[in-house]
């Protein structure tokens, strides 16, 4: 069966990047493997993570409605979330990964890196990166 691993954060972006990759799996008939990875978690409060954890489980829920099938994975192991999504598809012999993207400055990419860059350039399968809706896109 083919899969299809989505880089899934709570962001506009990462919206648009679950809803094509549903979009995908209908098209393609495939597994949906959705990642969200954080460094360490003690970054982040008690309460920001159990928001996380809630809308994860939501997605999980509107995935089993949608009668895909899903399985979700929250990692917090001391990788970029570059790092996970990349490792997560090699070890599943991903056919595509979905991310989504968000406008940038050259210092901003400069100083923070991009995960999106890096997955587009290392990952060992086809990258699908989608822009979130927003002024001028449908």
């Amino acid at each position: 069966m083919t899969t299809i691993v989505v880089g899934y954060t709570d962001t506009p972006e990462g919206d648009a990047a679950l809803a094509r990759a549903v979009e995908e799996c209908r098209l393609r008939g495939a597994r949906l493997e959705v990642v969200h990875s954080r460094r360490e978690g003690h970054e982040r409060d008690a309460q920001d993570i159990q928001q996380y954890v809630e809308k994860l489980e939501a997605i999980g829920r509107r995935l089993d409605h949608a009668g895909l099938e899903h399985t979700v994975h929250d990692y917090i192991q001391g990788n970029t979330p570059s790092e996970d999504i990349i490792a997560f598809a090699g070890r599943t012999e991903a056919d595509l990964i979905v991310i989504g993207l968000r406008h940038r400055t050259k210092t901003g990419k400069y100083l923070l890196g991009s995960v999106a860059q890096d997955v587009l350039l290392d990952a060992g399968c086809a990258v699908l990166a989608v822009k979130a809706a927003g002024p001028g896109l449908a």
